[in-house]
């Protein structure tokens, strides 16, 4: 008989060591049926801001977020981060352990910090990854969630994110780079990294703020702002931390919050079917979820779905 989920106040007031256990379990029990429910429960609950920062290696996101944890610590709130980093080829673990680079107080019990693997995502987001991000959303006021850069992270952290952040450097012709493949589409602010370069940054912030008003004109009441920003000198800081508060303040007005989740949870369960299975099995899964909704138990109905098809199709338990 499998152990008991613990309670997710007493995850709240665990520590480091609780969260660090949780997510290990998390992915060692994946795919059965208490940790489906568990990780339901976690995601029905509003919980803390999910906060996406994507951005090409090298721009400074490690940077960003060490900035961004110390803002929302003077703030008293708890802090979660989730560096996603690209696999091993070998030992299919995270491959630069971003944890590393962050300098976060060890003392700090409201400060928690896990790498974790892209896995067969090239640059996105695996389902323990997503279960991750569930649990910690449940338990912690703020989750910042730092993505590789590469291939389809930016479009995976949509499906994650309240509020997703896309960083740009200056002088490297990422501004028109991100125009011509349609990311600019998907943040809901930018931040120019590396602000301390001058002209440089407020030239690459001119490009953006072009590049937007072609592709994200003002719609549904949100603008996507242009912050620049100096992680290092700090310049800027406070005015992103405003931005992100603006947005989140625009989400709970306007009722997008739970819409978008609901969004994301059944985005959420197609993908686990569609990593699993394919798209046919995609597909195939209309009517096998049963009375499950993915847009409110995701993981619940992936269970049942799974359980379905791998019987149809002979394969082992998922």
């Amino acid at each position: 008989m499998s152990r008991p989920f613990p309670d997710l106040d007493a995850l709240r007031q665990g520590g480091k060591l609780a969260l660090a256990r949780m997510l290990t379990r998390l992915e060692t029990e994946a795919g059965s049926v208490e940790t489906a429910r568990f990780l339901d429960k976690a995601s029905q609950i509003h919980g803390g801001h999910v906060l996406g920062l994507t951005g090409p290696p090298g721009v400074g996101k490690s940077t960003l977020t060490d900035a961004l944890i110390k803002a929302f610590r003077a703030q008293g709130e708890s802090v979660s981060v989730l560096a996603i980093d690209p696999s091993s080829r070998f030992t299919g673990g995270a491959l630069l352990g971003d944890r590393t680079r962050l300098h976060t107080d060890p003392e700090d019990t409201r400060v928690f910090v896990r790498s974790m693997a892209a896995r067969d995502r090239l640059g996105g987001l695996s389902d323990h990854a997503i279960a991750a991000i569930a649990l910690l959303r449940a338990v912690s006021d703020r989750v910042i969630v730092e993505s590789v850069g590469i291939g389809q992270s930016e479009s995976d952290l949509v499906q994650a994110a309240d509020t997703m952040v896309l960083c740009i450097q200056p002088g490297s012709g990422d501004s028109l780079q991100f125009m011509k493949a349609g990311v600019m589409e998907l943040p809901d602010l930018v931040a120019v990294t590396k602000a301390d370069m001058g002209p440089a940054a407020r030239r690459a912030a001119s490009d953006v703020t072009g590049a937007l008003s072609l592709t994200r004109p003002d719609k549904d009441g949100w603008k996507v702002p242009v912050f620049e920003v100096s992680a290092r000198s700090g310049n800027g800081i406070a005015e992103l931390i405003d931005g992100v508060a603006a947005h989140r303040e625009y989400l709970a007005v306007t009722g997008r919050l739970e819409t978008k989740r609901a969004v994301q949870h059944r985005q959420w369960y197609e993908d686990m079917i569609r990593t699993r299975f394919g798209t046919a099995g995609l597909e195939a899964a209309v009517g096998l979820r049963g009375e499950a909704d993915p847009s409110v138990t995701p993981f619940s109905a992936f269970r049942a779905v799974s359980d379905g098809l791998s019987e149809r199709l002979g394969l082992s338990d998922a």
